[in-house]
């Protein structure tokens, strides 16, 4: 195992510094001729992967094409070692593979994933127990206070000029966008999902507003801008904060944002209302009954909570490659976790709202412009590095698109608050989106 750089130790390093990935970087060569049986196992893992219209190509060159079907995609793999690794834990394999160049890809990378996410949704029904068993995910990482700063660290603190290169230039935004119209630009799309979560909230000039998990800043800056409201901000993202309160300074609103480097379960105090946009999937299960005890305590009689996360239509866990090199500790709830975490709370669900779609087209975007860049995230980083992150926001897309993956917005209200909006028409009263950004 090798790091593909060193940790980060101070925020003003750059971020070819930071502490970024760790890869298993085995030299193996391909150095004999294929077995019988290994074209047998090659065989019988697109037979138990749902036979999608894939052609393998091995470290000799021979092809073995798909059952009964013409191939799409191509899957070369350099050495008879990757093979095993694949067949072994494909769930893990994979994403290892491709990040270090033992396995390529002919053909679009999320038109791929896609095609394999669906064709195992479909095979996974008919596996044998110990198949589902030994393919199986596992379980993410402790989301406890001092894990969840080293989680936190190792996704989002690879250095503020990264994410510049592929995010929105007009607020930073590494959530979901709100593609109201589908031909938006991504600035458009991401002011536009700011701008749709200040009206789910029914914000109005003097309200005070509490967010768990700020990222850059965006949000906080978006509310106080445009609704008058005053913002404390919860983040344990060195990196992102210094970047959000110079952002804030600049822009003249630090006097009514207040950035706290500080985890969520800290938050103090009472508020008009509680907004958390992309965080749930990092605080764990096991921690959704005392978030829901947070956010009761943090709301005023009257106030409205939106939590927008990453989520699943059942329980299932993250993928394992990108839990373990990706999103330490990272597990999106279902539908029904996000409901129980609602009635431990005795909460009134208000409004829930799919944009699964929606992120399909963000990352879309993100990839696009990631792909525009790999030459500088490669300097900054490494081609390691860079093929993982292509595979991620790859795979992410195809997750979205199959369905693997949705998108959660629920409002919701002290579960004896009557004042209510009498419907949702002022939601969409005018476009959310700005005519230019």
């Amino acid at each position: 195992m090798t790091d593909s750089t060193v940790r980060k130790t101070d925020s003003t390093e750059q971020p070819h510094k930071a502490h970024v990935l760790t890869l298993p970087l085995e030299n193996a060569q391909a150095d004999r001729e294929p077995h019988s049986y290994e074209r047998w196992l090659i065989a019988k893992l697109m037979r138990m992967a749902g036979s999608p219209p894939v052609t393998f190509r091995l470290w000799n060159g021979e092809l073995i094409e798909p059952e009964d079907q013409e191939a799409q995609f191509i899957l070369t793999l350099t050495d008879h070692k990757a093979l095993y690794s694949l067949v072994a834990n494909p769930n893990l394999a994979f994403g290892d593979l491709y990040a270090a160049g033992r396995l390529t890809v002919d053909g679009d990378l999320p038109d791929l994933m896609e095609t394999l996410y669906r064709a195992v949704h479909n095979a996974r029904q008919r596996w044998p127990k110990w198949l589902d068993a030994l393919w199986k995910n596992h379980n993410p990482r402790a989301t406890g206070i001092a894990e969840a700063k080293e989680n936190i660290h190792h996704h989002y603190d690879l250095g503020n000029e990264f994410y510049q290169l592929w995010l929105d230039q007009a607020e930073m935004q590494y959530t979901c966008a709100y593609y109201e119209q589908p031909d938006l630009s991504l600035e458009q799309a991401q002011l536009a999902k700011l701008e749709h979560v200040c009206r789910k909230l029914r914000l109005k000039p003097g309200m005070t507003v509490v967010e768990a998990g700020c990222g850059w800043g965006g949000l906080a800056r978006y509310m106080a801008r445009h609704y008058g409201v005053t913002v404390h901000s919860y983040n344990i993202s060195r990196e992102q904060l210094a970047y959000a309160e110079q952002e804030a300074k600049k822009q003249g609103l630090d006097h009514l944002i207040t950035y706290v480097e500080d985890d969520y379960r800290n938050i103090e105090g009472q508020y008009d209302a509680f907004v958390s946009v992309g965080m749930l999937e990092h605080v764990g299960k096991e921690n959704f009954e005392a978030l829901s005890e947070l956010i009761k305590r943090s709301l005023k009689p009257d106030g409205i909570a939106l939590l927008h996360s990453i989520g699943r239509n059942r329980p299932m866990l993250m993928n394992a490659w990108i839990e373990k090199r990706i999103f330490p500790g990272a597990y999106p709830p279902s539908i029904g976790e996000f409901m129980e975490l609602c009635e431990h709370g005795d909460f009134s669900v208000l409004d829930v709202e799919n944009l699964r779609l929606h992120y399909a087209q963000t990352l879309t975007h993100w990839l696009e412009r990631f792909t525009a860049s790999e030459d500088e995230v490669a300097d900054m980083y490494d081609e390691h590095f860079t093929r993982a992150w292509r595979l991620y926001l790859a795979g992410s897309i195809a997750a979205f698109r199959a369905g693997s993956l949705q998108l959660f917005q629920v409002v919701f209200t002290h579960g004896d608050n009557n004042h209510l909006p009498r419907n949702r028409a002022d939601l969409y009263q005018s476009p959310a989106a700005p005519k230019e950004a």
